[in-house]
Formats: C-alpha cells, sequence, structure tokens
C-alpha cells in the first residue's frame, strides 16, 4: 500500500510539472503561428494509453512517464523526425519563424517550472506558515546519531553555529547542507556551559555526502519521556494505568533518563511483540511501577510531549520575499551541488538518483504538505536541469538559437542532428545509471 501511495503521488506531481511545462512550449508556439503536431504527458513509442485530436493537433497520454513532448512542425526533437526538415519550407513551421520566436518557445518550458516553483512556495509560506524549533527552546539540547558522534558531537551539545552561519532554529539539515555544498569545515557548540569549536575534515565532509548517509540526521532534539495527552488507539500503557504527564524514567529497572534512552532500550533489549515489560514513572512526587505487555508491534503505545515550536504566519504579501528567497536558496544549492559533482568533489553514485529515489522522498503517507513541497522543488530541479546546455534538452536548443542570433547565421543542420543523437545517448546513459544505482542500492 505504502508504494502505491508513493507511486500516485510521483505520477501526479510529474503530471502537473510535465503538463505545465509543454505548455510553456505550447502556447508561444500557437502565438506566433506555429503548427503544433502533438502534445502528450509521458512518451508513446509504439503506442500510446490515450489520444485525441483537437484543430490539427494530437492530444494524448503515452504509457512511459519519463516526460512528456510537444511535437513543432519543423523542428528536430525527441521524434528524430529528420524527414520533415528535408522538405520546403513552410511558413507554419519553427524552422521558419525568426530566432528571437524559437528562442521564447525554447525557454517557455522552463520559465514556467521557475514561475511554478515560487508559486508553490509563496502559496504554502502564506498558507502554512513557517514552524521551526528555536534553538534556544531546546533546553536538554540534542541527541546525536553515530556520524554526529564522529564530527565530535555529544548528547546534550547544543550546536549554536555552523562556520559563519549563526544556527537560531535547531535544523541538522541546514548544517549538511552548509558542510557538504558551502563549504563550512567547523561546528560551533555549547557544552556544559562553556562555547567548543568542532573542526571538520574534507574526509568526514565527504563521508556525509555519501548516499548511505543521506537520511542521517547528525542530530535532534534531546526532549524527557513525558507522556502525550493522546494515546494510540490501541495502547497497553493506558490500558495498564499510564497518564498523560506521566514522565517514564526507566524500562525493566534500567534508567531512561530522555525519551531517546528509551527507544535504545527498546531496539537493544530486542522487546519482543507481547513481551511483559515493567516501566517506571514520576507523577507528581510519586514514583509508579506498572507492568504489562508491548502490544503486536513491540510498542508500550505512548507518544512523547514534544518541545515548543514556534511558528510564523505571513500574509500574502509578506509571503512574497519570502518564497523569493527560499527559490533563490534552494536554486543556488542546486546549482552549487552539480558544480561539485561536475569537479568530483561530490561524487555522482552517491548524489544522483532515478524515479525510484524521488518517490521515497514522498513517503507512504499523502501528505499534502509534503507533497506540494516536493513538487515545488521538483519543478525548480526540471527547470535548472533543462537549461543545461546538452542538446534534446531545452538549453542545447537555446545554445543553437543564441549562436544563430549572435553570429547571425544558423549552425549547420548535420552538426545539429548529429550533436542530438549525441545528446540522447548521453541523457539515456545517465537516466539507466541513475536507475541501476536505484537498483543496486535496494538489492544490495
Amino acid at each position: 500500500m505504502d508504494i502505491l501511495v508513493m507511486a500516485g503521488q510521483l505520477i501526479l506531481s510529474l503530471s502537473i510539472l510535465v503538463v505545465l511545462h509543454e505548455m510553456g512550449h505550447f502556447f508561444p508556439a500557437k502565438w506566433f503561428g506555429m503548427k503544433v503536431e502533438k502534445f502528450y504527458l509521458f512518451f508513446d513509442p509504439y503506442f500510446e494509453i490515450f489520444k485525441t485530436e483537437y484543430k490539427g493537433t494530437e492530444y494524448g497520454v503515452g504509457w512511459l512517464p519519463l516526460g512528456g513532448y510537444v511535437k513543432i512542425a519543423g523542428m528536430m526533437d525527441e521524434s528524430f523526425d529528420t524527414d520533415q526538415l528535408e522538405g520546403e519550407m513552410q511558413d507554419w513551421e519553427f524552422r521558419a519563424k525568426p530566432a528571437w520566436q524559437r528562442l521564447i518557445v525554447m525557454i517557455g518550458g522552463v520559465t514556467v517550472n521557475f514561475i511554478l516553483g515560487f508559486l508553490i512556495y509563496w502559496m504554502l509560506t502564506w498558507h502554512y506558515g513557517s514552524q521551526y524549533l528555536p534553538t534556544q527552546n531546546a533546553e536538554f539540547g540534542i541527541v546525536t546519531d553515530s556520524l554526529g558522534q564522529v564530527m565530535g558531537l555529544q548528547d546534550g551539545d547544543l550546536p549554536i553555529a555552523v562556520g559563519d552561519l549563526e544556527m537560531e532554529k535547531l535544523n541538522s539539515g541546514t548544517a549538511k547542507i552548509e558542510i557538504i555544498i558551502n563549504g563550512a569545515r567547523t561546528l560551533t557548540v555549547k557544552r556544559n556551559g562553556q562555547t567548543k569549536v568542532l573542526n571538520i575534515s574534507d574526509e568526514l565532509a565527504g563521508d556525509l555526502s555519501k548516499y548511505e548517509n543521506n537520511r542521517a540526521s547528525l542530530y535532534a532534539a534531546r526532549l524527557p519521556f513525558v507522556v502525550a495527552e493522546e494515546f494510540p488507539d490501541k495502547s497497553p500503557a493506558k490500558d495498564a494505568g499510564i497518564q498523560s504527564g506521566d514522565k517514564v524514567i526507566s524500562l525493566n529497572g534500567e534508567a531512561t533518563d530522555y525519551f531517546h534512552d528509551f527507544s535504545k532500550r527498546i531496539r537493544e533489549k530486542d522487546i519482543t511483540p507481547e513481551q511483559e515489560v515493567t516501566v517506571q514513572v514520576e507523577r507528581g512526587r510519586d514514583t509508579l511501577d506498572f507492568t504489562f505487555k508491548t502490544s503486536k508491534q513491540g510498542l508500550i503505545g505512548a507518544f512523547v510531549v514534544p518541545l515548543v515550536s514556534e511558528t510564523e504566519t505571513y500574509g500574502i504579501g509578506e509571503s512574497i520575499p519570502i518564497a523569493w528567497d527560499r527559490s533563490i536558496g534552494f536554486l543556488s544549492t542546486q546549482i552549487k551541488a552539480f558544480g561539485k559533482m561536475f569537479t568530483g568533489e561530490l561524487k555522482a553514485k552517491d548524489n544522483l538518483g532515478s524515479f525510484l529515489t524521488i518517490g521515497k522522498q514522498f513517503g507512504g503517507t499523502w501528505i499534502w504538505q509534503r507533497f506540494w513541497e516536493l513538487t515545488a522543488a521538483l519543478s525548480l530541479i526540471l527547470g535548472f536541469i533543462n537549461l543545461v546546455p546538452i542538446p534534446m534538452l531545452d538549453g542545447g536548443h537555446v545554445m543553437f538559437l543564441l549562436y544563430e542570433i549572435i553570429a547571425g547565421r544558423k549552425p549547420n543542420e548535420k552538426f545539429q542532428e548529429y550533436a542530438s543523437y549525441a545528446g540522447f545517448i548521453l541523457l539515456i546513459g545517465l537516466m539507466l545509471f541513475a536507475v541501476g544505482l536505484d537498483i543496486w542500492r535496494n538489492l544490495f
């Protein structure tokens, strides 16, 4: 079921992005009097799922969900239909139009992607605001994972800066981006009332960028196991008499000062389903013991009270600069990451992924906020990738058109044709490489 939910979200997101991207080509082509022969969501080699014709254009849905296309008469595209280019040029063909009109048609798709990404971030900021945990609210410091411990972090530390960036919000994701992408090599923490600077080696930063560490959080807020007001539907702890506000302090006689200690005990002791356990809690001035069997999942059935986070709300106008900064910041990070992969500072095998990797990001539960967050990010990524000057991508067409505008003459058609074949082979190779990586990661 989780896989179906992931697949459904991925297909819906890609459908939105592909249709709007292709509309960015379709409408300018129509406005300039070009004949648009096909408009397809997804690719349709050999056959299509659906098609219909309206005013000389065939609209359809292909079976291969790897993109989509608009086929414009007189243009070399994914179909490699070179026969049409050998006939006499017609007024309604792409190649017959001025270079500036063809340029607008080619940049229309990425323009839509950039605008769409910004618009989604704008609406998300306006609707949901910004929720975060101020660093000062993490009164118990942090709990670290194994990679954080290698970096020198200790439970109870409080990260206050990474490189030159002060961390007013407790967010390990920001720390990872600063270390991996922006080259930060120090992490400043408060430890036992003292300020301590941890040095991060290039080797450690490289380890942090590896695929197997993509989901490593480095650290999270440490908090005591105070039982939340709400319990799961089936809760052995509640049935045994544990109440909201109780503070769990031990499991089977072993102290658990914090929530992560309790979770660690559950894992390390290999608590089995429906196993009898003794949980000790503090309730006011009393210390109480409760003995009961765990659930069928080996859990006691209690949530922890989270630390107090803050939510900043914005008006529709106030949300615009925030969404703009977020869009530019995200694009800047992606461009820097791409550059580091190109120079070899980041390994492609650790940072590339196919639709399998993207699908996992959506998760097995349909959460609309997360769906739109990812769709906005994918829209910006799609716009950026399509601008890369590789023949067969929009950026390749733009490169040839800019040459034509500057030089005053078109590039050799045979050269463009062979370059398109080379670009197609390169893109297919990259796609197969990414899919192969994902299959290898999941099987081995």
